[in-house]
């Protein structure tokens, strides 16, 4: 489509056929330079999200046309920003002007988070001293020399190994960013002319605890992100993109910054890698223990270090879940932090939502996932997985109780606490609480309304949120348990009957019926599934990453949704409200999906489709697809629940006949 065509939409008033036409002339022009027409195609663009009342969208690009390399645009949009009504987020940031002094607010954390020192302190000697029981143990156990000096030896290798990881790191990372981001480093006075504000905020907090400034890095990414790494505080870098300043304004910029300070001032790097340092030797024993388990000749050490072997995995597994949760909380302190050296947590509040939405407005204009946001997940100031729901609402909110309900599943569905336990950060709706208790203790107005979100969060169904929350925890793992169910009936019964094919078949019908079961709760019928959009589908606070929500939505494919995969078979799927990943699957099982992403998914991108699935919200929300049908008549299949049938059906019979076969063997 032409840019003739999307400005004589706009002079004639039909303002959604001229975002369609002007977003797609925007997607085409792969380098702007070349495209002399791009920038002009902004400016129509601005005007055209201002006639249909997508405010917050307008004002955004209005914000980004102001830091263009094109002087014309950079003048309209400077004029044209002035004349713009603010989003309810930049109305506040107008209004209330960023507080330079530092100022104690009470951290809003509970228990052992109360406290940082404290938190690190008991996660560590946790770890500690399962390390040292299990080392302990197997001392006691082998009696022997030869397996102790191995694993001594190995204890020695991996502190070593840690010890020069620790602070080569920095030295590898900065030629890893370099690699793939193409990172660049600038001082201190190039940050100050795109954000004044955090330069003063980069001094300040320097100069109070006696650090040197960070090595400050750009990259050349319009996706909004920012992350800290090195070994000491004075060896740190801090690198953030170029949709950060596009995205944010002056003092939400500032209040990033701020955060990854607050990294750097805790002394992050070196705890995180002393406690991954103690997992990672906890499995070193566990594999140790393993192996003596099956080589050992005395039949004591041997029964001995089986024993072990199963303590060690548990530790390892425990431990694992520690050191997430001390990210999540260092998280939290950095959150803190930022709120205390700068005075404005409704600053950080906004620019949380301000990077889901940059994130998810790069990601609308992409057909491939952002390789950085996918590579810097763990280190990001934000889990781009939980972009879509909030991003969602920032999108197209004209008020900020949109924003807020989005939130309503973070704070109160009890999925959300699940799903955080496998998370490096804490879910976005209960950063964006505790910012806004430090605005009250500040005497700030909270941003988001989020007093009307809690007040609404306790007048939800508690038994439709926490009624069937037992059970369906026990149905999410039904594969494991049906398995290990079986494995013991299994053995018990070939102890009683002598057929050994019991021992393998009952386990193998054990899993089968876990499939199956699962199978009839995730994807029940959806013959009666209901015309929705994407905000709608995000704001129930009720969904399940379990009970798929059968659902009919019509929009935009506008990428794939499989991270830096080439020929993944996953889709995006955008409609006025905001943008949902789509998860397929083909009848020919992986090999099908391979083929469907090699050939298909390309000639599918940019079609406007209806679809059908089963709508689920774990951190990321997402569909499983049932049916895509293009408006031109193209319809595409996919067969979840039907594999989840033939896996379980499968196993069932596989297992059945293991059973009859293996009739009359012996153990």
């Amino acid at each position: 489509m032409s840019l003739q065509s999307g400005i004589e939409a706009v002079t004639q008033g039909r303002y959604q056929a001229a975002v369609q036409i002007l977003e797609q002339f925007c997607r085409s022009c792969t380098d702007q330079r070349s495209c002399p027409e791009y920038y002009s195609a902004q400016v129509w663009l601005v005007r055209a999200y201002q006639g249909i009342g997508e405010i917050g969208k307008a004002t955004t690009l209005c914000q980004k046309l102001t830091k263009s390399e094109n002087l014309q645009a950079r003048h309209w949009a400077e004029q044209m920003c002035s004349t713009l009504p603010n989003t309810p987020a930049t109305q506040v940031a107008s209004e209330k002007p960023i507080a330079l002094q530092q100022k104690s607010v009470k951290l809003a954390m509970g228990g052992v988070g109360g406290s940082l020192a404290l938190a690190s302190l008991v996660t560590i000697t946790l770890l500690f001293g399962m390390v040292l029981a299990l080392s302990l143990s197997l001392v006691l156990i082998v009696g022997s020399e030869n397996p102790t000096i191995g694993l001594e030896i190995a204890i020695t290798f991996t502190l070593v190994f840690n010890l020069v990881a620790f602070f080569l790191s920095p030295f590898v990372m900065d030629l890893t960013q370099r690699w793939l981001y193409q990172t660049r480093w600038v001082e201190l006075a190039e940050v100050e002319t795109l954000s004044p504000e955090t330069a003063r905020v980069i001094r300040r907090v320097c100069q109070q605890k006696k650090l040197k400034i960070p090595r400050l890095g750009i990259i050349n990414d319009q996706n909004p992100t920012a992350f800290t790494y090195g070994s000491l505080p004075n060896s740190a870098r801090l690198v953030v993109s170029q949709g950060l300043f596009t995205y944010l304004d002056d003092d939400e910029i500032a209040t990033v910054y701020a955060h990854e300070l607050g990294h750097i001032v805790h002394w992050d790097f070196a705890v995180m890698t002393v406690a991954s340092t103690l997992v990672q030797i906890s499995y070193l024993i566990y594999i140790t223990a393993r192996n003596l388990s099956r080589n050992g000749g005395d039949k004591r050490i041997k029964s001995a270090a089986q024993s072990t072997t199963l303590v060690a995995y548990v530790f390892y597994f425990i431990g694992t879940y520690l050191l997430l949760y001390l990210s999540r909380t260092r998280e939290y302190f950095a959150d803190h932090y930022a709120a205390e050296a700068t005075g404005n947590p409704n600053g950080l509040s906004r620019a949380l939502v301000k990077i889901a939405y940059g994130i998810l407005e790069e990601g609308s204009g992409s057909t491939e996932p952002s390789k950085l946001i996918e590579g810097t997940r763990a280190l990001g100031i934000y889990d781009h997985k939980a972009a879509a729901s909030t991003g969602t609402a920032y999108r197209i909110a004209s008020d900020v109780q949109k924003i807020g309900r989005v939130f309503l599943w973070d704070l109160f569905n009890p999925w959300g606490w699940w799903m955080e336990l496998n998370s490096t950060h804490p879910l976005t709706g209960k950063r964006v609480r505790a910012l806004s208790t430090y605005a009250e203790q500040l005497g700030l107005e909270t941003e988001f309304d989020m007093g009307r979100v809690i007040g609404e969060g306790k007048h939800l169904k508690k038994s439709q949120l926490y009624g069937s929350f037992l059970l369906d925890i026990v149905l999410y793992g039904a594969e494991t348990i049906g398995f290990f169910a079986g494995l013991v009936i299994g053995v018990i019964l070939s102890s009683h009957s002598g057929n050994a094919g019991l021992m393998i078949g009952v386990p193998c019908i054990g899993l089968g019926l876990g499939v199956l079961i699962k199978a009839l709760v995730m994807f029940p019928k959806y013959d009666q599934a209901t015309e929705t959009d994407v905000l709608t589908l995000m704001s129930d606070p009720y969904a399940s990453p379990l009970r798929g929500k059968p659902a009919k939505l019509e929009g935009k494919l506008i990428g794939r949704g499989d991270a830096g995969y080439k020929f993944g078979s996953d889709l995006k799927i955008q409609d006025s409200t905001g943008m949902l990943y789509l998860h397929y699957a083909s009848r020919f099982g992986p090999i099908g999906n391979f083929l469907f992403g090699m050939k298909r998914v390309k000639s599918l991108i940019g079609s406007d489709v209806g679809t059908v699935g089963w709508f689920r919200r774990g951190v990321a929300p997402w569909m499983d697809l049932i049916e895509i049908k293009s408006e031109s008549g193209t319809v595409v299949k996919s067969y979840h629940r039907f594999w989840s049938f033939v896996l379980g059906g499968g196993l069932i019979i596989l297992g059945i006949a293991f059973t009859v076969l293996m009739h009359g063997s012996r153990i």
